[in-house]
């Protein structure tokens, strides 16, 4: 569905009509929509702010919307990293593939190496407010020709003092596509660069070596969850994680720590064909938290989420 006008005033008015919290429903969730972004509120904080496009001059290399940044704990402390300056293209928490091979080759991610980024952008479409989230219609366009229909449902609550977001990628290419087998992009939380930073799985702490970007093979094998935890300079702990659903394609993480990403890959195990018309539906849960890593409570979501 395209915008008509007088569409993102209409929402803001449905928006503000249907998420006004009564008294009553401390904790309830929020929507607070300002132009291009909508913030989920809980208790007067701002947990996450959805893009529905890029800001103006925001340095991205690509034209593109349907990211989360800023991502917050639930003390308000802002987890992800935006536009850093060595990798202008990561931008908070988003999804996309840095080759994808259609009727026109395309690169989403931004990356450029692989496929070309020119002209390709993410458009969102359409925004339907939830009462424990939203739904938003984005489309991948190359050269303003839409490969990609892309339908995010997102759900955020709060369990045990950790921020969930329970996100539902459903891709839809509009003609045959190729998925291009690469270590990295997908599905990808890209966290701050100050401070320290530690990874953990169901496992305990993670020693593994980074990987390598250009070998799929050196990426660390799949896990129910990964976490980062970092100590920031002013002595805070935060942290976020990121849970594969069972369902999902087979996949590997690039999970590097200079780069300060998690990114559960479904094309380092090998590239990936879509079919014209064929949903491609991709599930993931992502908490953040202040403090060590909740590892009950990661297990106790992986379990319920099953």
């Amino acid at each position: 569905m395209r915008s008509f006008p007088g569409f993102h005033a209409l929402v803001a008015v449905v928006v503000a009509s249907l998420f006004s919290v009564p008294a009553h429903a401390a904790g309830a969730l929020r929507l607070k929509r300002a132009g291009a972004t909508v913030d989920l509120v809980r208790e007067g904080k701002s947990i996450a702010t959805y893009n529905l496009q890029a800001p103006p001059n925001s340095g991205l290399p690509v034209e593109v919307g349907g990211y989360f940044h800023p991502l917050r704990t639930p003390k308000g402390v802002v987890v992800t990293d935006f536009v850093p300056s060595d990798h202008k293209h990561h931008r908070g928490l988003f999804l996309a593939w840095v080759e994808l091979h259609a009727a026109k080759d395309s690169d989403f991610w931004g990356w450029g190496a692989l496929a070309p980024i020119k002209e390709r952008r993410i458009v969102n479409r359409s925004f339907t407010p939830k009462r424990d989230g939203f739904q938003a219609r984005n489309d991948w366009t190359a050269e303003d020709q839409v490969v990609i229909e892309e339908t995010l449902t997102a759900k955020s609550r709060r369990v045990s003092g950790v921020d969930v977001l329970d996100l539902e990628y459903r891709i839809v290419p509009r003609a045959d596509t190729v998925l291009g087998r690469v270590a990295f992009s997908g599905f990808c939380l890209r966290v701050r660069k100050d401070g320290d930073i530690r990874f953990v799985s169901p496992d305990g702490p993670v020693d593994r070596p980074n990987p390598v970007y250009n070998k799929p093979e050196s990426d660390w094998p799949n896990a129910a969850w990964y976490a980062s935890e970092q100590t920031l300079p002013d002595g805070a702990r935060i942290g976020a994680a990121v849970l594969n659903h069972p369902s999902n394609p087979a996949s590997l993480w690039h999970n590097h720590r200079d780069v300060r990403m998690m990114n559960p890959c479904i094309v380092a195990p090998g590239a990936v064909s879509l079919t014209a018309g064929k949903p491609l539906v991709l599930k993931y849960r992502v908490a953040t938290f202040d403090g060590a890593t909740p590892t009950q409570v990661l297990n106790s979501l992986t379990r319920d989420w099953k």
